[in-house]
């Protein structure tokens, strides 16, 4: 019964619609009233399948986390100068401003700025990455935590995430960032490229590389999966792809057909001034599990398809080539070191053979270690729960009902020694799998599911090289840990992954 005075001629209806109200209202302004409808521009007709004609769920629908239940469009203006003077007068009390958006015209367009490439290792041999899974970013200060206790929830929103991030980066110092999907939670924002603006900013503010894939809610804004991959990859200091380019010498640009976006692989170089420093010696492979799909009538989480496995063998055969060159490349310059002169001719066989392996390493024919990433992990992991692990397993995996033979295509490739995944927010562990490991990053995001008391965290991966006995060869071990957004960033379940055996010259 009482009165609302702000401004002039404002007016504010909260209107059920025949008896629906889910906890909402409707504002209506100078530009129109808000609409209740099934048609709504940029969404997935598949996001919108559970509202009737007028935009309402359905009576009887199957609805999770995420799902659209009630469809509405609001009156946008366009500029400043287009709101009334009323709304200008209150925004301008109240702070409101606006902030731009993605514009293409004359002014707006700048070059994206590129971080150093190519990736490589350190001077102290070390290459370093910190994985970030799960922060499902809404829009900043105005998204609450989730799982959180009562004295945090007051004040926790998507800063809380911004500030782990920031400390993470500070503490570590990684090489390389890997978003590992579900970046943003689609449904907790309006505008996509604002949200993963605001989510991947530090990265960018301290300049580091990184790289992201897409999980299975980054798609339910505003964006469909190959608009968001196109928008990362032109991100400032990005390395992501959309997709891996054909090799054939075809057009320039040109990207393979593949299945989902975000399939691509980034090359990491050895140590500067070392003799493999223009030398691919770690891979890195990125892949788009998907998100939801329909088998057989049975709604289930997306898969690694066919397509994207043939590509990994393609990828592999590559490495394994390249591999094969540089091996006989730098037999060719070891020998001509060696026997350059008369004396060196005259040495003890056994002395130069040592020598030789030294300066060597563990460079052999074997293709150089790989590691993978990507958002939901495949139904194999399930059966981790019956092997020692390390980390803890909290709840079920959820995967795809579909049996894709990820692990046997990385078996195959004899160079993938761990894949990184995300999705089941509260595992954070790692298992092996016929001598692959399967490692959660564990929950990073506080706007995503938790368990109270139970701090965010991350993982960091470190690949070392060998020392021969003047250069750095190839990768001796890599090994991986977590940190905790608590108040000492505690390090917990450091592991070696795994450590290369001296084959060469034996």
């Amino acid at each position: 019964g009482g009165e609302l005075a702000l401004g002039k001629n404002i007016l504010v209806a909260y209107m059920p619609w025949e008896g629906y109200n889910f906890e909402d209202a409707t504002h209506v302004t100078t530009q129109g009233p808000e609409r209740i409808t099934k048609e709504i521009p940029h969404l997935e007709g598949r996001l919108l399948r559970n509202l009737d004609k007028n935009g309402i769920v359905m009576l009887g629908s199957w609805v999770e986390t995420g799902d659209i239940l009630v469809g509405k469009l609001t009156p946008q203006v366009a500029k400043e100068s287009s709101y009334a003077p009323e709304d200008r007068l209150l925004r301008a009390i109240l702070g409101i401003q606006e902030y731009p958006k993605l514009h293409i015209n004359h002014n707006q367009i700048r070059l994206k700025r590129s971080p150093n490439l190519p990736l490589r290792f350190r001077d102290d041999g070390t290459f370093k990455i910190l994985q970030v899974a799960d922060m499902h970013f809404g829009m900043g200060s105005i998204t609450r935590c989730i799982d959180v206790t009562d004295a945090e929830y007051g004040y926790c929103s998507d800063l809380n995430t911004t500030r782990f991030l920031r400390r993470m980066i500070e503490a570590e110092r990684p090489d390389l960032i890997a978003f590992t999907g579900d970046n943003i939670f689609g449904s907790s924002t309006t505008d996509a490229a604002e949200s993963l603006l605001q989510a991947i900013g530090p990265a960018i503010e301290y300049g580091i590389p990184w790289a992201a894939i897409l999980g299975n809610h980054d798609q339910e804004s505003t964006m469909n999966r190959a608009e968001l991959m196109t928008f990362l990859s032109l991100m400032d200091f990005s390395v992501s792809q959309i997709n891996p380019p054909l090799e054939d010498g075809s057009e320039r640009g040109a990207l393979r057909s593949i299945d989902g976006f975000g399939n691509y692989r980034l090359r990491v170089h050895g140590a500067p001034g070392s003799v493999l420093s223009n030398s691919t010696v770690f891979d890195l492979f990125f892949l788009d599990s998907g998100d939801r799909e329909t088998v057989q009538g049975r709604r289930t989480y997306g898969w690694i398809k066919d397509s994207q496995l043939s590509w990994l063998q393609d990828a592999s055969k590559q490495v394994k080539e390249t591999n094969h060159f540089l091996l006989h490349l730098l037999m060719c310059s070891y020998i001509q070191i060696f026997y350059h002169d008369y004396t060196l001719v005259k040495q003890d066989s056994l002395t130069s053979k040592q020598g030789l392996k030294q300066n060597m390493g563990n460079f052999s024919s074997n293709p150089d270690p790989a590691l993978a990433f990507f958002h939901i992990p495949i139904p194999e992991v399930r059966d981790l729960w019956y092997t020692p692990f390390i980390g803890q397993f909290q709840e079920g995996v959820a995967c795809s009902i579909v049996q894709s033979g990820v692990l046997s295509t990385f078996l195959s490739m004899g160079n993938v020694k761990a894949a990184f995944i995300g999705h089941d927010h509260v595992n954070d562990f790692c298992g092996n799998l016929k001598g692959v490991w399967f490692c959660y990053g564990g929950g990073f995001g506080y706007h995503a599911y938790g368990r109270r008391n139970w701090h965010r965290r991350a993982r960091l991966i470190e690949a070392k090289l060998g020392k021969g006995k003047d250069t750095w060869t190839g990768v001796q071990r890599i090994k991986t840990w977590k940190r905790l957004d608590d108040g000492d960033l505690s390090k917990i379940d450091e592991q070696v992954l795994w450590e290369a055996s001296y084959s060469f010259l034996k």
